[in-house]
Formats: C-alpha cells, sequence, structure tokens
C-alpha cells in the first residue's frame, strides 16, 4: 500500500492535546456528534479559507470522554496553501478552536511520515484514588474513585504476566478484520506523593478498550476480589472474559507517541501493515 504524498501537496504534522470529556471519540461521527477530528478540521478549513475539508489521520483514536496531551496527527495540505499559511496557521488555529482542544506545533513533516502507520509506541497514563474521601474536586475530570484500598505491590505483580507479545483478544472489543494481536513494551503502576495510583501502559498499538479493559483486571487484583494469577490467566484464553470491568474513560489519558528517526520512518510505516500473527496462530490482518 503506497503512502505517497500526492504531487502538489504537503505533509503536514500537527501535535495536540484535548480535554476528551465534551468529545464523542477522536473519530467524526455520522450522526454529527462533537469529536476532536471533526473540530480541528473545520477549524483548518475556516482559517485557510478552504472550500474543501482536508482529512487528518491520527496516532491513536481515542474513545469517548479519553483525554489526550501528546496526540500526533497528520494532514496533507496543497502547496499553495501551505505557504500562504504556515507562518500564522498555529495562532489562527488558536483562535478558532475550543478550548478544550489545542495544536501545539504544525511542521513540514519529513519524508515517509504517517501518524498513524509511522509510530513505534504509544504510551497512556491511567490514574485513580482509592481514598476513602474520594478524588479531588479539581482532579476529578481526570482520575477515577475506586472505593477499596489497592495494593500496589500486587497490582504490578500482575502485570509482569501481560508483557510482551500476545493476543490481547479477552482484553479487547472485537472489530472485523482486525487483529487483536499487540506487543505491550511496559506496564506498571506508581503511587504517586499525592496518593493517586498512575499506571504507565506502553505499546506498539493498542485495540478498541485495551488500556481500560488491563487496568479493570488489575484493579480486581489490587483490591483482592482477584488472585495476582488471574490477569494473566485471561489472556491466555484470548476470549472476552465478562468479569473484566472495562474502567470509565476519563481516567484515561493518552501521553505520548514514539517514532523513529527520520531515515527509518518510511520503512517502519510500511512494516506497521504487514499482517501480524503469533507463531503457531493463523493469519490475522494489520
Amino acid at each position: 500500500m503506497s503512502d505517497e504524498v500526492e504531487p502538489g501537496f504537503v505533509r503536514v504534522r500537527l501535535d495536540l492535546s484535548y480535554d476528551g470529556k465534551g468529545f464523542s471519540g477522536w473519530a467524526k461521527q455520522r450522526d454529527g456528534q462533537r469529536t476532536v477530528q471533526g473540530e480541528i478540521e473545520a477549524a483548518l478549513r475556516t482559517v485557510t479559507r478552504s472550500q474543501e475539508t482536508y482529512e487528518l489521520t491520527v496516532a491513536g483514536r481515542t474513545d469517548s470522554g479519553v483525554h489526550a496531551r501528546g496526540q500526533v496527527a497528520h494532514v496533507d495540505l496543497p502547496e499553495s496553501v501551505w505557504e500562504e499559511h504556515r507562518e500564522k496557521l498555529l495562532r489562527r488555529l488558536a483562535g478558532r478552536l475550543s478550548h478544550d482542544v489545542r495544536v501545539w506545533k504544525v511542521a513540514e513533516a519529513p519524508v515517509g511520515f504517517n501518524a498513524r502507520f509511522s509510530a513505534v509506541w504509544r504510551r497512556y497514563a491511567y490514574r485513580v484514588t482509592d481514598h476513602p474521601g474520594g478524588v479531588d474536586p479539581l482532579l476529578r475530570g481526570h482520575v477515577l474513585w475506586h472505593d477499596w484500598e489497592l495494593d500496589l505491590d500486587a497490582m504490578n505483580a500482575a502485570a509482569e504476566h501481560l508483557i510482551g507479545e500476545h493476543d490481547f483478544a479477552a482484553y479487547c472489543k472485537r472489530r472485523e478484520g482486525a487483529t487483536t494481536i499487540r506487543t505491550l513494551q511496559e506496564l506498571r503502576w506508581e503511587r504517586r506523593p499525592d496518593g493517586i495510583l498512575e499506571a504507565t501502559v506502553r505499546a506498539d498499538a493498542f485495540c478498541h478498550n485495551m488500556v481500560r479493559s488491563l487496568v479493570g483486571a488489575m484493579l480486581f487484583v489490587g483490591d483482592g476480589h482477584r488472585p495476582v494469577e488471574w490477569p494473566g490467566k485471561v489472556l491466555q484464553a484470548r476470549v472476552r472474559d465478562s468479569a473484566v470491568h472495562v474502567v470509565r474513560p476519563h481516567g484515561l489519558t493518552l501521553e505520548e507517541v514514539g517514532y523513529p528517526a527520520d531515515e527509518l520512518l518510511a520503512a517502519r510505516n510500511k512494516e506497521a501493515r504487514n499482517k501480524r500473527t503469533l507463531p503457531g496462530s493463523g493469519s490475522g490482518c494489520c
């Protein structure tokens, strides 16, 4: 599959963040619900005085209510539009966009860059408090309250059984034609000085509901409802387990997206589109 930029166009990288509370996720919806993609594309059309909509490609399509601090997208703009607006585009977007979404940087992307397929990892954070009094009112839109005391060591022990390349079908909402094989590179919990427990979850990619399902399983371990080995056994079963609770979206934030050196972007772009299987398994789609 070719990803070459059409002649006469320039690929532009956008670094952005948003508070997910007021959005029905990243992707545009047919029913006209408010989405991050729709908001930014409309703002681009307005500030560039364009008749057509230039579609964004994003590194990680976040669900309704999920936040992003380090999201990355790209858009292909006509060279004439880019040259005319590049110097003032950032400030004009700031004046047009709602306050719950910000674009922090716009720059011509290097050759071979694709916000989605060139990424080598995405890093999320999930934040939860087990304070008996609940969540700090000033943090309530970004921290989940879990009304049981949590054992940090048990949760980290459970996380060790999930690291590596696996079929995460048990922790994903299946989508037709999509594989659930992922490489979970990092999964760890720490308790911050303010008492909030923060999960760092990093993988080459994530399938639908994966992070929130993993967090839900580990919270059940942390509060003593399940043994440390349980999340690993659920993973090995490769089927959705009704006991795995998908936690609420507001505690989840996409923190950062990682890309290789510029000279490796095109190769990563191609590699990420390849079919993916585990040893001894059937074929899978990208």
